[in-house]
């Protein structure tokens, strides 16, 4: 057995309301994949609670690394590289991750890797195609991102656009609240989209026509909001499929257009939303339409996950020889291939 494929990272991710841990053998093979999502906890307040999300991370996080190293036969001493998320995401949920993969990387005597979270959804597509290397184009859609990201190699960005307000899965929870529909929504908007009728009222498309490749779905969730009041008892389905229409046609159509600007014949789509069949159909059909190959993660790997921290992780120790201080703090900020 090659030192590589021996090489185990233990990775940690906790930038939100998910707690996940993996192992990852090697730079590709994923030996276990926990997480525990803190939904049922937050649907009540409509919302991610950050003190809330701490204090289940602070409980959940060691069980899972226990739970995790036994399931598949490895003791901790045998873990090579510990990897955590430091940013971007709440402050709190950060620490919590990080301080624990700093104290057992100390504990253990062996290196740590802090992990911006961004490059984890890009290297879900490195997990999920292995074979399949840059350069290409990549979207990374959720909650609390809507970038557009060039990756001319594995380590290296250039960000294209992002958006200026809400991301387009925030946005999505939020117009799904007005609805009536529990947190989170993205889900439920995507079911009842494919029972309605996509062209039922107009909603704008926020900045589709811009001369760049920045986002903007606020103008959007206000057309929600106006439209509901004037309009009550409106057939639940039709506003989804209609809102769903304006947030894929402007995804869409800006992401296929900077990699046609890029000269990028590949896009990946990653992140929670990248999970919306909708979505994931427009993107395939114009893709294919214009020449340009458009690939998914699994729905495993589009949300929150520690196998793609670990990924990142493992690549930047073995490939590039990089391994951070046990002084790195968070950066709920963070950004990635911004000048």
């Amino acid at each position: 057995m090659s030192s590589e494929t021996a090489f185990l990272t233990l990775g940690i991710e906790t930038s939100c309301d998910e707690t996940s841990v993996a192992v990852l053998r090697g730079e590709y093979e994923v030996l276990i994949n926990s997480v525990y999502s803190q939904v049922d906890i937050h649907a009540k307040y409509g919302g991610v609670v950050p003190e809330v999300a701490s204090r289940n991370h602070v409980v959940k996080l060691p069980y899972l690394i226990q739970e995790a190293v036994q399931s598949i036969g490895v003791r901790l001493q045998e873990i090579s590289l510990i990897a955590a998320t430091y940013g971007p995401g709440l402050v709190g949920p950060l620490l919590v991750g990080l301080t624990h993969g700093k104290g057992l990387a100390y504990g253990l005597g062996i290196p740590f890797i802090g992990v911006n979270h961004l490059e984890g959804h890009v290297f879900a597509h490195r997990l999920t195609f292995p074979d399949v290397e840059p350069p290409f184009m990549a979207l990374v859609v959720s909650g609390g991102h809507t970038s557009l990201i060039d990756v001319p190699q594995y380590g290296t960005y250039q960000l294209v656009g992002m958006t200026v307000d809400d991301a387009a899965g925030e946005a999505l929870d939020k117009i799904g609240k007005m609805m009536g529909i529990g947190y989170p929504a993205g889900a439920e908007v995507d079911r009842l989209a494919t029972l309605g009728d996509p062209t039922t009222v107009g909603f704008p498309r926020p900045m589709i026509g811009s001369p760049g490749f920045d986002f903007s779905f606020s103008g959007l969730k206000t057309s929600v909001v106006t439209y509901l009041k004037k309009n009550p008892h409106e057939q639940q389905e039709d506003i989804a499929a209609s809102v769903l229409a304006s947030v894929v046609e402007i995804l869409t159509k800006k992401s296929i257009e900077a990699s046609r600007r890029f000269h990028r014949k590949r896009l990946i789509v990653t992140g929670g939303v990248a999970a919306n069949f909708h979505l994931r159909h427009a993107m395939t059909e114009v893709g294919g339409e214009r020449g340009i190959e458009v690939s998914f993660p699994p729905q495993s790997l589009c949300t929150d996950n520690a196998a793609m921290i670990a990924a990142v992780g493992a690549f930047h120790f073995l490939q590039l020889g990089e391994s951070h201080s046990l002084s790195l703090k968070p950066n709920s900020s963070l950004g990635l291939g911004m000048v």
